[in-house]
């Protein structure tokens, strides 16, 4: 019984321990933070229901599977997939207003 209440101790103490030490990469650099960083950006998403359209004006693909980005074009709120799909967008809007199928 004291075995294994020693060997649980010890390992706590090894988790705590190595959970204390920040990851740092070859340069230095603070990996844990960083992948942190990214996780929160590339989780951005907008719910369905702050948008006027149904499709993606630049690609088509419904806005139900994701939107990442919005842009204000005239009284609506439009929902993109991607950056890149509002930058082509805000080149020509009034082009691609019609494939937005809006509600």
């Amino acid at each position: 019984m004291k075995k294994i209440i020693g060997s649980t101790l010890i390992g706590a103490c090894l988790l705590f321990e190595a959970c204390g030490n920040p990851t740092t990469d070859a340069m230095g650099n603070d990996t844990a933070t960083a992948s942190m960083a990214m996780d929160t950006m590339s989780t951005k998403t907008y719910e369905v229901s702050l948008v006027n359209n149904k499709k993606d004006p630049t690609c088509g693909m419904p806005v139900t599977a994701g939107i990442s980005d919005t842009a204000h074009y005239e009284k609506y709120v439009l929902g993109f997939c991607s950056k890149e799909c509002k930058d082509e967008f805000l080149k020509n809007p009034k082009a691609a207003i019609a494939a937005a199928e809006l509600k």
